[in-house]
């Protein structure tokens, strides 16, 4: 038997690993490392050109290593975050350098790492939480690290609103009233402050009685509006607000520091005043009402057609425009329910277009419908850099790369939001 392999962290990838060299020249990836530590490897799994490996011991801690704050992340090794055991400077450092490095290497461009603007607090800032059930509600929780099939049960979780993780606490005391057929539980807080438990079942058998654990919310002083989501069905309300805040359509989990990005990018439009803008992947419509403020005329597309109607009626509630059942075109604003690829090219040309595509970035139709329109100015909301260089190539060379500044929207974890300002070359 050989002694284990001594490795020295030279850096953090993206999605959070650290990154040393084997003695044999192979790069390996070790998670819940940091910049400098010397760990002993433990359970590696090679490839031809690179391995993966875990801690079997850390005999090292680098200068950046500190002692994560949540006792999950180490005690059950929580797959929610990934940065916890990096002090948050070196965080922001390491996020730049993955932006940087995702624009040299698959955008092709000869940038420096883009300055990044830190969270505006970087504790308790998720509006939403997301647990798995199992074992009839015995266990509710997150999975661990690269063990998507084990949940642990969860106690607390650092980086959630301190009101969710109340409710949470609330919820978990009464698991035993949640329907037997839960498979996932939603809890989130909307604008108002409004908390929400959304409750998804693996088939259509009904919620016998919300009502029980509504009122038990109530005695623990965590009201809450209750959803049910069976499986194949829509969400509906079954205890609290008849008409509630349509708490499954998506919307940005650290959302006052989310404000701050959008009116960002926006102001990166300069003036739109009678101009036609495209707003992609427009969500429950919070960009295309600040454009439309500005005196842009909008069209928007978002997948979501209940993030479609809520955009519509309360556009139409705060103009005092009568609520109509679908969302038609009414004065400078057209909203498109759909996805943008199938929709683009039946879009009025625009003079300037502004993106927030998910992870997976925009199908190459969408860049092909930019590139034959050719907007004057194309801002990219990102949330993955590596999708947003592969986009930033294909939009190349009729677009060059003018600003682009990164944000740390979700401290202790891997991920990076970064805003592109593309212009005609």
């Amino acid at each position: 038997m050989t002694d284990a392999e001594a490795v020295r962290i030279l850096r953090l990838a993206a999605g959070g690993d650290g990154v040393g060299k084997l003695a044999d020249g192979r790069t390996v990836f070790i998670p819940r490392t940091a910049p400098g530590d010397l760990v002993e490897i433990a359970r590696m799994r090679s490839h031809r050109r690179f391995a993966r490996a875990r801690i079997g011991q850390l005999l090292e801690s680098g200068p950046d290593r500190v002692a994560a704050r949540c006792p999950h992340y180490d005690g059950d090794e929580c797959g929610g975050c990934q940065l916890q055991h990096v002090a948050a400077e070196r965080q922001l450092e390491i996020k730049r350098a993955v932006v940087g490095d995702a624009l040299r290497r698959i955008a092709g461009l000869d940038v420096p790492d883009p300055e990044i603007v830190p969270s505006d607090i970087d504790w308790g800032y998720r509006n939403k939480l997301s647990l798995t059930v199992v074992a009839q509600g015995r266990r509710i929780g997150l999975h661990r690290f690269e063990r998507p099939d084990e949940v642990f049960d969860l106690a607390r979780c650092d980086i959630t609103d301190p009101a969710l993780l109340e409710l949470w606490r609330a919820v978990r005391a009464h698991r035993s009233l949640l329907p037997s057929n839960a498979e996932r539980l939603v809890l989130r807080i909307d604008r108002g402050g409004t908390r929400h438990l959304i409750v998804h079942t693996s088939d259509a058998s009904a919620w016998a009685s919300p009502s029980s654990l509504a009122r038990e919310l109530m005695r623990a002083g965590s009201p809450a509006v209750l959803w049910w989501h069976p499986d194949g069905g829509a969400a509906r309300t079954v205890a609290g607000e008849a008409e509630a805040y349509p708490a499954t359509v998506f919307e940005q989990v650290h959302p006052g520091f989310g404000d701050l990005i959008r009116a960002f990018a926006i102001d990166q439009l300069g003036s739109v005043e009678d101009r036609h803008v495209w707003d992609l992947y427009a969500g429950i419509g919070d960009t295309t009402d600040d454009l439309l403020r500005r005196g842009a005329s909008v069209e928007s597309v978002e997948l979501d057609r209940r993030a479609v109607e809520f955009a519509d009626r309360r556009w139409r509630t705060r103009h005092g425009l009568p609520i109509a059942s679908q969302a038609p075109d009414h004065g400078r604003v057209t909203r498109h329910a759909g996805r943008v690829e199938d929709l683009v090219e039946e879009l009025r040309a625009p003079a300037q277009v502004i993106s927030n595509p998910p992870r997976t970035g925009m199908d190459e139709r969408v860049t092909e419908a930019i590139l034959a329109q050719s907007p004057s100015q194309l801002v990219y909301i990102s949330c993955d850099p590596a999708t947003l260089a592969r986009d930033i190539a294909r939009l190349a060379p009729a677009y060059r790369l003018g600003l682009v500044r990164a944000f740390d929207l979700f401290p202790q974890t891997a991920h990076v939001e970064t805003v592109a300002v593309l212009e005609v070359a």
